[in-house]
């Protein structure tokens, strides 16, 4: 579509649009089908024709052919997409026809109709237009969330398969997320990932209930849509859609009809929340006791459900009437004879125990009791959703797990299977991650299983490597690297100084520094994860390669690759604590890269904050070589600090951020109030720390004598103020 080709499309467009009144089938359906191909591109010669191809699309509206209804309204959809002006004076009969095509005899036609609800809750105007046909696209919505006869042939309803292997193809391909280090101010896991992408994902997941029917269908469509609506009315919607569920939910209904009343209560759970917690104390019981429904459908689509009310079930103050029956009725469902029954079972469990985190303590022993038997029953789809929930269940209980008892349970079903697979198998990878949890938490009591793994770990690592070097490697190769070396960052975590006789039997230092110029991130990643976690625990192996390493973590401080700076910036600030005054040779270089970070617009939150810990922690051990940067990053790194929590990382920063004013003082002077502001965000700073802070103020009170002090303070804002005065005597 160029002047120097004439723009063919000026002359084919129009030509593809009259054929849309061609009396035979085929012409219309392959016309329509060209012109949409240009939409997302809306060229010259379809924008200028853009009338003339909206009456064709209106004229075809009532079509007879399935064929043409079904690009009809991926138009529309696309056109709303592209260009929602061109539709917006049309958009009455729009809604119109798409709520008649919606529940169209053809699940292909309804299925593309129905893709316009989440469609236009995108537009600016659906907060205005659509108020007034929600009364009748909502039960549209439920109807197209009801199980079709093909699906449930395809499911089937009654099975008890689990003694039936898993197909090759019935299990999706395995990847893996690598560790992202930094406490409390890390949440990215994949380079280039924020959180709200991450969980759009999982909203994704959500809703991926019927996945064994294909990829997208009729009821995931129409979930998604209510979900969608949920999220932009939110309890505007409910008294619309309760009647209807109750309804639906009434013991005369076919199961089928249940069951998409029970889905459509889990896909409104996050929009409605505030207007359905009054209705949760009868509901939460109701929907417990579904898990016992006969049907494996009813009582999957259950799970999953009570997982997106799981938060508000742990917030209840009565544990015996909403959590202790859920769980239990949860870890019945997670043996059930019923693969699917199993799956959203695990995956809900999964979603609870992140949720109740310390709750579950009382529970513990039947929970491991259900959790590992699973382990005998489970097929290998299964198995992968089994780890998740134990490795989660390892991150919520952390030390709890590590009492006798729970070992004994815990740890021979997954020691069996870590032996039972060989080296090249990419199950290993979600055991693997499941025993960086589970080594993690069960700290010392994880001794007794270290060397073997620590060993099979080194083998991962030096036998990639090798591959690599000699052949070249696939990059889903470099998985077991990545796998490995987050495994060992969990060994460090839980053993600590213990882990040093492994250490120094081994090759690990350099293995890990190869690992720390590999080309790919992930592998860099999580390499630097551990560079910190062996700081941490175990410098002594460390630190005879610091000279080496610290170039390369250096070099590393960029962000274009967040996490991977993120881990770089993390483990420069764990060597920092651990070698002191040894860092001198490279902080003018560290610093070169640190202070444009922490002065960039708009950089990931987690970055700043460990950009800002590293800056401190480097002040505290080379206080004279970052002092006389201190006015070029001071500003931005108390907004940073202020709003972390406190701990031995802020606690390190803030020495540092003492000592630099100390040897700096005029560097603060004309961002004072910053300061003080990021000194009185700490609740409740250690004597030593709080006297630094003190000793700071007073020095500057009485720099500026008592009359120009109290005239300055008051410009502060008052709790500002307030706090000064009261915690430090100002």
């Amino acid at each position: 579509d160029s002047d120097a080709l004439g723009r063919p499309l000026d002359y084919l467009i129009p030509k593809f649009i009259q054929f849309f009144q061609a009396p035979q089938e085929p012409l219309r359906k392959y016309s329509l089908g060209c012109v949409n191909q240009f939409v997302l591109l809306m060229p010259l010669g379809l924008a200028s024709n853009m009338d003339r191809y909206l009456q064709g699309l209106f004229h075809l509206a009532n079509d007879p052919s399935a064929n043409v209804r079904v690009r009809i309204c991926q138009a529309l959809v696309m056109l709303l997409q592209i260009r929602p002006d061109c539709l917006l004076p049309h958009i009455t009969g729009v809604i119109e026809y798409m709520l008649h095509t919606s529940q169209d005899d053809d699940q292909i036609v309804a299925l593309e109709a129905c893709e316009f609800w989440s469609a236009f809750a995108d537009t600016q105007s659906c907060r205005e237009v659509l108020p007034v046909f929600l009364p009748r696209l909502i039960p549209v919505l439920l109807k197209g969330m009801v199980y079709s006869e093909m699906d449930i042939a395809v499911l089937g309803t009654d099975e008890e398969d689990e003694s039936v292997p898993d197909r090759p193809e019935d299990i999706k391909p395995i990847f893996y997320h690598p560790k992202s280090q930094g406490g409390h101010r890390t949440h990215d896991h994949q380079e280039g990932d924020d959180e709200d992408a991450e969980n759009d994902e999982e909203d994704d997941d959500d809703l991926d209930d019927d996945n064994e029917v294909s990829e997208w269908n009729l009821r995931k469509c129409s979930a998604a849509g209510l979900d969608v609506l949920s999220g932009i009315f939110c309890d505007d919607i409910l008294p619309i859609l309760l009647p209807l569920i109750q309804e639906r939910l009434s013991p005369t209904q076919e199961w089928q009809v249940r069951e998409s009343a029970i889905l459509a209560l889990g896909a409104v759970a996050e929009g409605c929340y505030n207007g359905m917690r009054l209705h949760l104390p009868h509901l939460i019981p109701y929907l417990t006791s579904q898990l016992q429904d006969p049907r494996p459908l009813l009582r999957s689509i259950t799970c999953w459900t009570l997982s997106r009310y799981a938060r508000w079930v742990v917030q209840q103050n009565d544990h015996e009437h909403y959590l202790r029956p859920l769980m239990q009725e949860l870890l019945k469902c997670v043996l059930d004879r019923n693969k699917k029954v199993q799956e959203a079972a695990c995956s809900a469990f999964a979603t609870l125990e992140e949720e109740a985190q310390s709750e579950l303590v009382p529970y513990l022993g039947p929970i491991l009791q259900n959790l590992m038997f699973a382990f005998q029953k489970y097929q290998a789809k299964n198995l992968l959703i089994l780890y998740d929930a134990i490795g989660t269940l390892a991150d919520a209980v952390s030390h709890e797990l590590g009492r006798p008892e729970y070992v004994a349970v815990l740890m021979p079903p997954l020691i069996k299977k870590w032996n039972d697979l060989p080296d090249n198998d990419k199950n290993l990878f979600p055991l693997l991650e499941c025993l960086t949890s589970v080594a993690q938490a069960l700290s010392l009591n994880f001794r007794e299983f270290a060397e073997p793994v620590y060993q099979r770990c080194i083998k991962l690592i030096d036998q990639t490597l090798r591959a690599q070097a000699t052949n070249g490697v696939e990059e889903t190769e470099k998985e077991f690297i990545v796998c490995a070396l987050d495994l060992l960052s969990g060994l460090a975590e839980g053993l600590k100084a213990e882990l040093e006789p492994l250490i120094a039997r081994s090759n690990l230092a350099p293995l890990l520094f190869e690992c720390c110029k590999d080309r790919a991130p992930d592998v860099r990643q999580s390499a630097y994860a551990l560079v910190g976690d062996l700081a941490k625990n175990c410098v002594i192996h460390l630190r005879p390669w610091i000279h080496q390493y610290l170039p390369v973590l250096t070099e590393n401080l960029n962000p274009d690759f967040i996490s991977v700076c993120n881990n770089a910036s993390w483990a420069i600030g764990e060597i920092a604590v651990k070698v002191g005054e040894e860092m001198r040779p490279f902080v003018k270089d560290i610093l070169d890269r640190l202070i444009p970070l922490m002065n960039k617009l708009n950089l990931n939150k987690s970055l700043l904050e460990n950009t800002a810990i590293t800056l401190g922690r480097l002040a505290m051990v080379c206080p004279a070589d970052v002092a006389p940067r201190l006015a070029l990053f001071v500003q931005p790194w108390c907004v940073s600090l202020r709003a972390i929590r406190d701990d031995i990382e802020k606690e390190h920063a803030f020495i540092g951020l003492c000592k630099m004013v100390r040897l700096n003082p005029h560097a603060v002077l004309n961002v004072f109030v910053y300061l003080c502001d990021a000194i009185c965000s700490w609740y409740d700073p250690k004597p030593e720390l709080k006297e630094m802070f003190r000793e700071i103020l007073h020095g500057f009170k009485n720099s500026l004598g008592a009359e120009q002090w109290k005239l300055y303070l008051d410009e502060f804002p008052p709790q500002l103020k307030s706090a000064l005065v009261s915690r430090y005597q100002v």
